[in-house]
């Protein structure tokens, strides 16, 4: 967490307040949301309602414009206390970045102020069963022209965020071929719109990665986001510059709960007369845990200053400058998370393996965040490709089995 003196005035209000909320809104529902493994509709509402999912959009529509930083502020402390509730709430910002991005002025002005005092719950649905991250494999989801309108059929899984949503960002096959692709915007009450049944994951359990169904839906076309063939490069932009450090920042949230929970326990639990940290090896793993963390959360606010800098210039625009941050940030976030994880398990022992310890719960959140928005291999190699000046391809960004970077949830 930023420290004090590393804020400015805003951002030191705009953190209390979220801390304050997650403290006394968010943790009395996560034994709720363990139990039950069904989204807190009404957390995420009351979370939108504060502004917080339009936190980049811009005052001109509403939004409190305080950019990448504190957007990666509020995720990380929504999800020190609920992994579940930070990973609902930077999928809805990732589906706002659609429009943020890539709308025309008409959109903006229409969606933007909506989604600013939480009104709106948007999503990305990308990902098909059948293609899984081959973003240009797509072909279950197709969109035909009928005049003034597309005709839109076809299903999509592992959207983040599924159920509660209001709108989805849809990418369709329009025409063959790897510019065959088309975003658009589909109201979730349309007709012909149907969320598929909730399958709670291994964690962060209370978050919707559920299916999404589309039967002939008429989609106007002022709800075409782009023109026709440039879908996929608007999923990319907007699942780089917000994908990798949104979930980046969820991690860290994770992270840090899990230093604080097992620094909490080696200072409670006796061991030979003593509190178990003053046992070498205990020091020794401790110290390691909170390197990783240092690590990643310089690496994460780097990036996401980076962003900030430069107006939040998009993947497309300026992909060299910024990219190799983002590729860090969630490569060496999750490994941390997940190494971090792995340490405190084993400090904890038997005691860890207990349903509704906090640190099960974290373990288990902590193996759902890699396969989103590219998985670790996926980071790596790009970052090795930007190093030799290698030209980019498909297989950069998707592998087989892997999310992808255009995933929004914790498996899609």
């Amino acid at each position: 967490m930023l420290t004090t003196n590393s804020l400015t005035p805003r951002e030191g209000e705009l953190g209390s307040a979220v801390t304050e909320f997650a403290q006394t809104v968010v943790a009395p529902r996560v034994p709720v949301m363990e139990s039950r493994c069904q989204p807190e509709r009404d957390v995420v509402d009351q979370i939108a309602q504060q502004g917080w999912v339009g936190v980049t959009i811009s005052p001109d529509y509403g939004g409190m414009g305080m950019g990448h930083r504190a957007k990666t502020m509020v995720l990380e402390r929504l999800s020190y206390i609920s992994g579940a509730v930070g990973a609902s709430v930077q999928a809805y910002q990732l589906g706002s970045s659609l429009i943020i991005q890539h709308g025309n002025d008409a959109q903006k002005r229409h969606w933007l102020p909506k989604i600013a005092r939480g009104k709106c719950l948007p999503t990305i649905a990308v990902t098909e069963h059948a293609s899984g991250s081959q973003i240009e494999g797509i072909a279950e989801t197709t969109a035909r022209r009928e005049g003034d309108h597309y005709v839109l059929s076809g299903r999509k899984v592992l959207v983040g965020g599924a159920r509660g949503a209001t709108l989805h960002g849809v990418l369709a096959r329009t025409a063959p071929g790897d510019n065959g692709l088309t975003m658009f915007l589909v109201e979730a009450d349309q007709p012909g719109v149907r969320a598929g049944t909730h399958v709670p994951g291994l964690g962060l359990r209370g978050f919707s990665f559920d299916e999404v169904h589309f039967s002939n839906c008429k989609v106007p076309l002022s709800h075409r986001l782009g023109e026709e063939g440039q879908g996929r490069d608007i999923a990319l932009d907007s699942s780089l510059c917000y994908g990798r450090p949104n979930l980046a920042a969820v991690a860290l949230g994770l992270h840090r709960a899990i230093w604080d929970t097992t620094r909490q326990m080696t200072q409670r639990r006796p061991r030979y007369g003593k509190p178990m940290h003053h046992l070498r090896n205990v020091k020794l793993d401790l110290g390691r845990m909170r390197s990783r963390l240092l690590g990643a959360e310089l690496a994460l606010y780097t990036a996401a200053g980076a962003l900030d800098a430069r107006g939040g210039i998009g993947y497309l625009d300026n992909r060299h400058e910024h990219d190799p941050l983002l590729c860090h940030a969630k490569l060496d976030g999750i490994e941390a998370l997940h190494e971090s994880a792995a340490a405190a398990l084993r400090l904890h022992g038997g005691h860890g393996l207990k349903s509704g310890q906090r640190i099960e719960r974290l373990f288990r959140d902590a193996w759902c965040l890699e396969p989103p928005a590219g998985t670790n291999d996926v980071q790596a190699l790009l970052l090795a490709q930007q190093a030799l000046q290698e030209q980019e391809t498909p297989e950069a960004f998707f592998t087989p089995g892997a999310a992808g970077p255009h995933a929004t949830g914790p498996t899609s």
